[in-house]
C-alpha cells in the first residue's frame, strides 16, 4: 500500500562519487533512498551511515544492464515502499580513450549496455511505478554530460550514449506528462570524484595538446539535483549544466 507521506528516491550508481554525494544529499532532505550498485559493500556503508545520521536507506544490489536485475530493484521498491518520488539514473562508465579502430566491440558495448540501456531500464520501471502509485506521478532525473552536446577526443562510445540519453530524457518529459511524471537531465562538466581526479593532472585536448583542467566540487553536482528533486510537479529543469567555470566546453575545439 502507498505511503503518500513517504519521500522515495531512486539513486543508480550510489556507491561513490557523483551519485553516493546526491544519496548523502537526498537522505539530509528527508528522502528514504534506495541505493542501488554492482558493488554491495559500499552500499551498505552508505546505509549504515545514513543510519547513524537519522535516515533510512536501502541498498539493493543491482546490475542496470541486466534486465532482470533491474526488475528486482522495482519489485523490492514496491514491496518495501509501495511508491517512488525521484530517480536518479547515474549510474555509467566509460571506455579507454583510443582512436576509433582501436576501440573493441566489448568496450563499446559495454558501454551502451550501461549508459543507455540502463538509463532505459531504470526509466522504464520508475515510469511504470509512477504511473501506478496514487498518488501519480513522480521526476526523474538522468544524468548526462556535456559530452551530450560535445566530444572530447577518442570518445565515441561515451558520446553516443549520452547523446542518446539526450534524446530519451526529452521523449520521458513528452510522454510523462499525462502521468505527472516529469523528466529532466543534468550534463556535468569536471565534477572532482576518484574517478575524475585523473583530470587534474592533464586531459588530451581537441588539438592533440594534454591540457591540466579545472574541477569543480562534486557538492555542487549535489546540490544541483537536491535542488531538481525539490520542485513540485508542475515544474521542472528539463536541462541543467553544472560544470567547472574555465573548463574547455564552451569553445571546445
Amino acid at each position: 500500500m502507498s505511503n503518500p507521506t513517504l519521500k522515495v528516491a531512486l539513486v543508480t550508481g550510489a556507491g561513490s562519487g557523483i551519485g553516493r554525494a546526491v544519496a548523502l544529499g537526498l537522505l539530509a532532505d528527508g528522502f528514504t533512498v534506495v541505493l542501488a550498485g554492482r558493488r554491495p559493500e559500499p552500499l551498505q556503508a552508505l546505509v549504515d551511515q545514513a543510519a547513524l545520521d537519522g535516515h533510512q536507506a536501502l541498498a539493493v544490489p543491482t546490475d542496470v544492464r541486466d534486465p532482470k536485475s533491474v526488475e528486482n530493484l522495482f519489485t523490492t521498491i514496491d514491496a518495501h515502499y509501495g511508491r517512488l518520488d525521484v530517480v536518479f539514473n547515474n549510474a555509467g562508465i566509460n571506455a579507454p580513450a583510443v582512436p576509433l579502430d582501436e576501440l573493441t566491440f566489448e568496450q563499446w558495448r559495454n558501454v551502451i549496455d550501461t549508459n543507455l540501456n540502463g538509463v532505459f531500464l531504470c526509466a522504464q520501471g520508475a515510469f511504470g511505478l509512477m504511473r501506478r502509485q496514487q498518488p501519480q506521478g513522480g521526476r526523474i532525473i538522468n544524468n548526462g554530460s556535456i559530452s551530450a552536446h560535445t566530444p572530447r577526443p577518442f570518445s565515441s562510445a561515451y558520446t553516443a550514449s549520452k547523446h542518446a540519453v539526450l534524446g530519451l530524457t526529452k521523449s520521458l518529459a513528452l510522454d510523462g506528462r499525462e502521468f505527472s511524471i516529469a523528466s529532466s537531465q543534468i550534463d556535468i562538466g569536471n565534477a572532482l570524484t576518484d574517478l575524475s581526479v585523473r583530470m587534474t593532472k592533464g586531459v588530451r585536448q581537441a588539438n592533440g595538446t594534454i591540457a591540466v583542467e579545472p574541477m569543480v566540487d562534486v557538492q555542487h553536482v549535489a546540490d544541483a539535483v537536491r535542488y531538481m528533486a525539490s520542485l513540485p510537479l508542475s515544474a521542472n529543469v528539463l536541462n541543467m549544466t553544472v560544470m567547472a567555470t574555465n573548463m574547455p566546453f564552451a569553445g571546445r575545439g
